[in-house]
């Protein structure tokens, strides 16, 4: 059996996450879990959608776009995509 993608997610500890932390300017560590937030809540909405369900998700959309554009401005690499997890239905 293969997977799907070559790479596997790894956990990071907290201290080198909070290394890594320490290098990046505050304001784009709260685009990135204003990113990851965003990100999560776009998937939440599926198949057809109320007009309250399409106007959340276009609200977590416009989120994720703001957020998305600090984090492209520090790093071309950094911005976020709604994705689902490995193994969630």
């Amino acid at each position: 059996m293969t997977s799907p993608s070559p790479l596997v997610p790894v956990p990071i500890p907290d201290r080198v996450a909070a290394m890594i932390g320490s290098c990046l300017p505050l304001h784009v560590l709260q685009a990135e879990v204003d990113a990851d937030c965003a990100a999560r809540e776009v998937l939440r909405f599926r198949g057809p959608l109320c007009a309250e369900d399409r106007a959340d998700r276009e609200h977590a959309l416009s989120a994720l776009a703001r957020a998305n554009k600090i984090l492209a401005k520090h790093h071309p690499l950094l911005p976020v995509r709604p994705r689902q997890e490995p193994g969630f239905l």
